[in-house]
């Protein structure tokens, strides 16, 4: 039986897909060519992802294709720099689109909230599944905005590969320092793409050279650029010597020409490229001792005879240890160059079962994934997007939260497509799912098929492992390493319109929290008031428009305040001394305390004690220290900003025996403040440090 017809929604009209599940090819393709006469001009999708013309694959090969030829990658770069409309090229290049996209329009793919549409920017990631030449892609488009950074790492936590896409005029930028560090906290492998070659004082060599500069990385030039600026029509690629060109009359950019370089036809050219191709094979000999074997023993007289296949094999090993960096270019917005950047993705970046991941042993093919991000959709509820790292998930599947000890059945499976969504009966190892009926799982929660399950791989780990793995808790080895959520910088109150609308506000802000962990909501204990805290003046700027459009709620913000921190600039050592007698009781404390300034960034501040302290000091006493420190860090001398970047050493420790732990705590934060009046006679130094925002921009600057 054929099932049920679904209904995509595209830019406000129905299109009918056929749904997947349970279908015969033969009735595929007698349905596909009734709806051909159906497809409306203007912005679809094509129908079904694989589909090639009117050919067919079998439901296994579209929906589970071989771990092997799998490919997750996401597109970072500064904002700018043309990620959504790389991004909606190699959509149109490999027949999901039909139509091609412009963000200038507001018709993309990827970018499908009105907020972004409005603004002609990126706001929050979006995935899309697609084929390329038998390759099983799953990519993600991330933001480049910084304040909207959070996007970005959760999602390159869970990628196996990324495209960093730069602006040829401008090279390296502030934010792409920051995604480039993001990426190599997480060991992902990258290929550049130096976009905009045909804007006005667009420079092959420059930005080359800020990617080795400023990026400390070492670039493998795999293409050149056959002009730049407008005079920009194609590329060399430099491993097979042949010569790219699109043809100027087409509109898609579909119709290019690949000609092998010639003596005759191309001679400076043809020299360029040689002298290119030495460099590249010289340059990956020095990195890659296999290829540096091959190169000096059977190709040491002439290296144009070494075979393009065993140059790229070499140019993948290096790109798979991170050792070097593959560089293509091209202009996107002009249609050029990104067929051969999607031919790389597939020959230089990994597969899923090409990432060392030393947790799946311990799994034994059960169900391991980890929840990278949440949507709240109206009609279907929470959807929880997850990487699949073993097993398998299936529709009505039970599942256990090993964060929240809970256990969960998903309702539905789907394939992401941006906004659209496709109902999948199974999926496997190595993909990107989007779960239905899930609605405890959070953002970097761990799941696994069963409680039983996840205790056996636990004990597996604490055997394969030893004392390397051993916690207290035998759950806490499983938990896969979420992303760390940065403190907010920016905050605001806000107001529902009426006090009835009070409960109506915290359910949305809830699920707003939910789908975006850096939003943090408080409530202020003096006035009452809830307190909406963000990464910045766009995030809450968004964070309140989206409140009035999607959950009809109209709310006020009060004026926009820095969440400013202070720290110390020098250090500086006191002793002070708590003499009380409360009724019969003497209460006496001497605390002699260091503080100093630190060089690693850390919130809470550093505590030390010296080994004169450290012999005898009992529990209940050392936690009277800690949380003295602690309450004397929330309010600087300053702006009674929240003190951070700091260490308070504890040198020397005298309590009268029968002194309360109240009294400790109160001696050593009273120590604390005298230090943050007087340091050599002289008021204390302290400087308010930038919020996030400015510092990653400043930052960004001094490195560039």
């Amino acid at each position: 039986m054929v099932s049920n017809l679904m209904k995509f929604v595209v830019s406000h009209k129905k299109i009918p897909i056929l749904h997947v599940n349970n279908m015969c090819c033969s009735k595929m393709r007698a349905s596909l060519q009734r709806l051909k006469s159906h497809v409306p001009l203007g912005r679809n999708y094509s129908s079904l992802p694989g589909l090639i013309g009117n050919d067919i694959k079998s439901l296994h090969s579209v929906i589970n294709p071989p771990i092997a030829k799998i490919r997750n990658i996401g597109i970072m770069a500064h904002i700018d720099a043309g990620k959504t409309t790389t991004t909606e090229r190699i959509l149109y290049y490999s027949g999901y689109t039909r139509s091609l996209g412009d963000v200038d329009d507001g018709d993309t793919v990827t970018d499908f909230m009105a907020q972004e549409r409005e603004r002609g920017i990126t706001i929050q990631s979006a995935a899309v599944t697609f084929d390329w030449k038998g390759y099983r892609v799953n990519l993600i488009d991330t933001p480049g905005h910084v304040d909207f950074t959070l996007e970005v790492e959760r999602c390159l936590r869970v990628l196996d590969g990324a495209v960093a896409v730069f602006d040829a005029s401008a090279g390296v930028e502030a934010q792409t320092l920051t995604v480039w560090r993001q990426a190599d906290k997480h060991r992902i492998p990258r290929i550049c793409f130096l976009n905009k070659m045909d804007k006005t004082g667009a420079s092959f060599k420059y930005a080359v050279e800020s990617i080795r500069e400023k990026l400390k990385a070492k670039p493998l030039l795999l293409q050149l650029p056959l002009g730049e600026g407008k005079a920009f029509k194609g590329v060399v690629d430099v491993v097979n010597k042949e010569k790219l060109l699109w043809n100027p009359n087409s509109d898609d950019g579909k119709d290019f020409v690949r000609n092998p370089l010639l003596e005759m036809s191309d001679p400076e050219l043809l020299k360029e490229t040689t002298e290119a191709r030495n460099a590249l094979i010289e340059q990956v000999a020095d990195l890659d001792d296999e290829f540096a074997d091959l190169v000096l023993g059977e190709f040491s007289e002439n290296f144009d005879l070494l075979p393009a296949e065993k140059l790229q094999t070499a140019i993948r090993r290096v790109t798979l240890a991170q050792t070097a960096v593959p560089v293509l270019c091209g202009s996107a917005l002009k249609n050029k160059g990104v067929q051969p950047l999607l031919d790389a993705v597939t020959v230089y970046l990994p597969s899923p079962e090409e990432r060392n991941y030393e947790f799946l042993p311990w799994y034994k093919g059960d169900l391991c994934a980890l929840a990278f991000k949440v949507l709240h959709d109206k009609q279907r509820g929470p959807l929880v997007f997850m990487r699949i790292y073993s097993g398998m998930i299936k529709p009505q599947l039970a599942i256990y939260n090993i964060n929240g000890n809970c256990t969960e059945r998903i309702s539905r499976l789907l394939l992401p497509f941006a906004d659209q969504h496709i109902e999948i009966p199974s999926l496997t190892a190595g993909n990107i799912a989007l779960t239905v009926g899930l609605k405890h799982t959070a953002t970097g929660d761990t799941i696994a098929s069963s409680k039983s399950s996840a205790l056996a791989a636990a004990r597996r780990a604490e055997t394969e492992g030893g004392k390397k793995h051993r916690r207290n808790n035998e759950a806490e080895r499983l938990l896969l390493a979420g992303v760390e959520i940065p403190e907010p910088v920016f905050f605001c109150t806000i107001e529902p319109p009426s006090v009835a609308k009070q409960p109506d506000l915290d359910y949305v802000l809830k699920c707003l929290q939910r789908e975006d962990p850096s939003l943090k909501v408080k409530l202020d204990a003096d006035s009452g008031q809830t307190v909406l805290c963000g990464m910045g003046e766009l995030h809450i700027e968004i964070i309140h428009d989206r409140i009035k459009r999607e959950y009809g709620l109209e709310t006020y913000l009060g004026p926009l305040q820095v969440a400013y921190r202070e720290t110390i600039l020098n250090a500086v050592r006191a002793t002070d001394t708590l003499d009380r007698t409360l009724g019969d009781k003497r209460h006496l404390v001497t605390v002699e305390l260091e503080v100093k300034p630190v060089e690693t960034a850390s919130v809470m501040p550093v505590i030390e004690y010296a080994g004169s302290v450290s012999e005898d000091l009992p529990t209940a006493s050392q936690e009277a220290i800690e949380n003295g420190i602690h309450s004397a860090c929330l309010q600087g001398p300053l702006l009674g900003s929240p003190v951070q970047d700091v260490a308070v050493a504890v040198h020397s420790l005298v309590i009268h025996p029968g002194t309360s732990t109240t009294m400790i705590s109160a001696c050593v934060s009273r120590c604390i403040q005298k230090l943050t009046v007087y340091c050599d006679g002289h008021k204390w130094n302290m400087d308010v440090c930038l919020h996030l925002k400015e510092l990653m921009i400043l930052q960004g600057a001094e490195e560039g």
